[in-house]
């Protein structure tokens, strides 16, 4: 193992065009975190994530003497260490509904992507495609409870999501379904916050361009 290389400060190895990297980011971003964004090609990661990061992956972030390598832990931490504004519900019930829609995020949506990115032409991709699809039009009223997802502020269940939408014509999926109009409206929204737009690394802008 090689001497990692203690930083003064907090540093993010992101992958700029993965939607998880992209979830941490939006959270630093909105908190007007000061932090060192080390865009990192995930097939040729540099000498110093190995050492930093027992699975050599994506994203990672270091705070001083603090390593995390779970996107959803970091969001927590940084709403925990940078309290304003809070990202998670002050009550415990809130907040446990909060963890498991992402929980959900994941298991629903997360993987489906996962598969589209992958193979993208595979006809296993196309079923991917096809579900996901279907399962955002599902979800779609649900847009249209609340200012955001099911809440009056903006949270992390927002930040989870935000990235899988924003690739959405990477993807291969168009919503123009009539039932879908709660989730362009959400869309918009959100992706004019301040927070998202600074989120974005080059490669995701160009995804929409």
């Amino acid at each position: 193992m090689g001497v990692v290389t203690k930083r003064s400060s907090m540093t993010f190895f992101s992958d700029p065009t993965s939607h998880y990297s992209h979830r941490v980011r939006i959270v630093l971003a909105e908190k007007g975190v000061t932090v060192d964004v080390v865009n990192v090609d995930p097939d040729n990661p540099p000498a110093e994530l190995a050492d930093l990061n027992p699975y050599n992956a994506l994203p990672t972030l270091v705070d001083r003497d603090l390593v995390l390598y779970e996107p959803n832990i970091m969001m927590e931490y940084l709403d925990e260490r940078f309290p304003h504004p809070p990202l998670l519900p002050v009550y415990p019930v809130a907040r446990a509904n909060s963890r498991l829609m992402i929980h959900r995020i994941q298991k629903d949506w997360c993987g489906l992507v996962d598969q589209i990115l992958s193979q993208p032409n595979a006809k296993a991709s196309e079923v991917a495609r096809k579900e996901l699809r279907e399962s955002l039009l599902a979800t779609a009223p649900l847009f249209g409870e609340m200012p955001f997802f099911l809440s009056e502020e903006f949270t992390i269940v927002d930040c989870s999501i935000a990235p899988i939408l924003w690739r959405l014509p990477s993807l291969g999926i168009e919503l123009n379904d009539k039932q879908a109009k709660p989730l362009h409206k959400y869309m918009e929204s959100i992706f004019e916050r301040e927070g998202f737009k600074a989120s974005l690394s080059d490669l995701e802008e160009d995804i929409r361009s």
